[in-house]
């Protein structure tokens, strides 16, 4: 083999936890201003911040960038980031660090290989997990990138990180820290299925058509493609779940009733605020997670591919597993990295 061969030891539980949990925390750093600028995008137009609107309003992904940076400081897109990195933490971690092990309890006993229904099965499972104990840090990142401080005059509701803990508690009720679980594990859900059977597909086409081989830029395509569907099906319940962790007590009855609302003052169309945003951070963290494979294949229908010789075909074998070989069926060797890395 070429390269670095991977350990025979296979990572720790404590490993994989914060090696997940420091990765997503690294990404958010890069991706922050995105993920603020779409929940400011998405909150805009309700009837909670139409005072705030009428001297602020957000055009497009840049702009809202620009204009918060203009109006409320450089720091500003960074609002809530320390809760955006509890988050990751909490959530990343236990959403990758027990993949691995959810997706072998799902898999049939005696089978190789996992089919996609159980890897969206252990990716919905997990996502929920992660979802339930990240609950309360990604309601306090979503309240600080809402809120809008326009100078010395406008006082911030929340002084700090753990005071916003201790105010929602005390003025909601320790449930208010679990406010909006149900749409966030939905959505989850939904990205997990968007983004894997529509990678899979995309690359699949990719490869059989001869366009691409089976490299960075075949990820790459189909990683946008796959972040652009999970955006688009997504999008809808994300904003949802925006605004209903967001609103004080009292504002909407459930979930539903937020969804009803919403489409009754502003149309079908605000369920798509914010998608330009969504849709970048989709796709910078598909890339991430699905592109990560390292994969030499060797296909009879496909003349662009080298076959894998048939000597480093036994030393593969060894290290990831038993792989069939069968005439004029198409030869993978995978590595696989973290299949389950992208951030949500």
């Amino acid at each position: 083999m070429v390269g670095l061969k991977p350990s025979d030891v296979p990572p720790t539980m404590t490993v994989k936890f914060l090696g997940a949990g420091t990765a997503a925390c690294f990404a958010d750093l890069l991706t922050f201003p995105l993920d603020t600028a779409k929940v400011r995008l998405q909150i805009q137009g309700e009837n909670q911040a139409a005072q705030a609107a009428r001297l602020v309003q957000y055009r497009g992904v840049l702009g809202t960038i620009l204009t918060m940076v203009r109006t409320e400081g450089p720091c500003s897109p960074y609002n809530g980031l320390v809760a955006g990195l509890q988050r990751q933490m909490s959530f990343a971690s236990i959403r990758i660090g027990l993949y691995d092990s959810v997706k072998q309890f799902y898999t049939p006993k005696g089978s190789d290989n996992s089919s996609v229904t159980t890897r969206i099965l252990a990716g919905c499972t997990t996502g929920a997990m992660a979802v339930t104990c990240a609950q309360p840090t990604d309601v306090v990142k979503v309240r600080f990138q809402a809120s809008i401080h326009l100078g010395p005059g406008n006082d911030r509701k929340y002084s700090g990180t753990m005071d916003a803990y201790r105010t929602i508690a005390r003025e909601e009720g320790v449930r208010g820290l679990w406010k909006g679980t149900w749409p966030n594990i939905m959505r989850n859900a939904i990205v997990n299925c968007a983004e894997m059977v529509t990678y899979d597909i995309l690359k699949e086409k990719l490869l059989d058509s001869h366009l691409l081989t089976d490299n960075f830029p075949c990820h790459f395509v189909s990683a946008f493609g796959a972040g652009f569907c999970a955006t688009v099906v997504a999008s809808p319940v994300d904003v949802v779940k925006t605004r209903y962790m967001n609103s004080p007590p009292g504002q909407y009855l459930s979930p539903l009733d937020c969804m009803i609302k919403m489409v009754a003052q502003e149309g079908p169309t605000a369920f798509y605020k914010g998608l330009g945003t969504v849709a970048h951070t989709y796709n910078l963290s598909t890339l991430g997670g699905r592109g990560r494979w390292i994969t030499r294949s060797g296909d009879r229908d496909h003349p662009g591919q080298q076959a894998v010789p048939e000597a480093e075909q036994s030393e593969d074998s060894q290290l990831f597993g038993k792989f069939g070989r069968e005439e004029g069926v198409k030869i993978d060797l995978v590595e696989e990295i973290n299949e389950e890395t992208w951030n949500c």
